[in-house]
């Protein structure tokens, strides 16, 4: 049984995405080959300034279209979502078969919906999940580059285009050496993922109530409140587990914006003009793109990179760079929400307290 249709996913989302930008052949063929050889030099830079040991050799990023996002997009919540597949599987016999069929193809629909919105949005990412290769072995990650949204983001903001690429691509280098270089940090975010996902109520009853709040949460947003879909389909045991995965992810993609910034200016020159535009842009859009960023947890987001950032820039700021990669010690390291929001009492408890153990079980 599957709970999403995943071929209509990808057909939806392939079907409702926006083309991007109008470029000639050859400008195509000029960005894909400068983002593949910026996403390498970007490498040197991090890791020279990240200080995070036993990173993977690098890798040229895979650079695709909006289509070609969404498919892979779609493959890599297939590899998440795959606990929730086999537990729902064992229990088919409590799930009218007419009521599993619908309702993977309207999840189906919307998934694909969501993946066409943010198609033309997104800028690139490390890629965590990815199915297993022919071998069988499930790949580390992949360093992946949307080359329309990257041309379209950089003519809007009218900067430099070799400066914008190098940009983007020091924070999505950062995150492959983040992911790479800290041998438990993979596996510790699929695991939050895994118990989240089934920590889901999955009786009919309980089902009719998420959905029924989720239309509040749809009419909520619409009318400009705080209202998103992550937060009216949880369960309070989910609301918990879903503190901590927002915890590192805001690590993460803080550490992330720090970085780029902090490396910039010494390899992007115009990153001062670059940053205030992107965060002008960050910031705008029309009420309907505001709403369905609000509903679908995009601003909540964008509110991880500044949280993240101000965390790690404090944390550096009194401890250094070394002092702050304690952070990567262990789960134990990681900061709680409270701690992110004041750097302070982590600092109290990593780096002041005495030495907490690492993952592997040693001070």
């Amino acid at each position: 049984m599957q709970v999403i249709d995943w071929d209509l996913a990808v057909s939806t989302g392939v079907r409702l995405v926006r083309p991007g930008p109008q470029v000639s052949r050859e400008e195509a063929r000029h960005a894909v080959a400068e983002l593949r050889r910026l996403s390498r030099e970007a490498e040197g830079h991090v890791q020279g300034f990240a200080r995070i040991d036993g990173a993977a050799e690098p890798e040229a990023a895979t650079v695709v279209d909006r289509p070609g996002w969404i498919r892979a997009n779609v493959d890599g919540f297939r590899v998440v979502l795959e606990p929730l597949t086999e537990r729902m599987n064992a229990r088919r016999a409590q799930i009218p078969a007419i009521v599993g069929a619908v309702g993977s193809r309207v999840t189906g629909v919307e998934v694909g919906a969501v993946l066409a919105f943010l198609a033309s949005r997104v800028l690139g990412q490390y890629e965590l999940f990815l199915p297993p290769d022919p071998s069988g072995q499930a790949p580390t990650g992949r360093l992946t580059l949307v080359a329309p949204n990257i041309v379209n983001t950089e003519r809007e903001l009218g900067v430099n285009p070799r400066d914008f690429r190098l940009w983007v691509c020091l924070h999505e280098e950062t995150h492959r050496v983040q992911f790479t270089g800290v041998p438990w940090l993979r596996e510790y975010v699929r695991s939050q993922m895994t118990e989240f996902l089934l920590a889901s109520d999955l009786d009919l009853g309980t089902l009719l109530d998420r959905m029924r709040a989720a239309s509040d949460a749809v009419a909520d947003a619409i009318k400009g409140g705080e209202g998103n879909l992550i937060d009216a389909i949880q369960t309070p045991e989910q609301k918990e587990i879903l503190d901590r995965l927002t915890a590192v992810m805001t690590l993460v993609e803080g550490h992330g914006d720090y970085v780029m910034d902090a490396v910039g200016p010494a390899v992007v020159p115009s990153v001062a003009e670059i940053r205030a535009k992107f965060q002008h842009r960050r910031e705008g859009g029309s009420r309907f793109d505001k709403t369905l960023r609000r509903l679908l947890g995009v601003d909540l987001k964008m509110k991880q990179y500044a949280e993240g950032a101000s965390f790690v820039r404090k944390v550096v700021g009194e401890a250094g760079i070394d002092g702050f990669n304690r952070v990567w010690g262990s789960p134990a390291t990681l900061p709680t929400h409270a701690e992110i929001k004041n750097p302070e009492l982590w600092i109290n408890r990593v780096i002041k307290a005495p030495q907490l153990p690492t993952a592997n079980g040693h001070a």
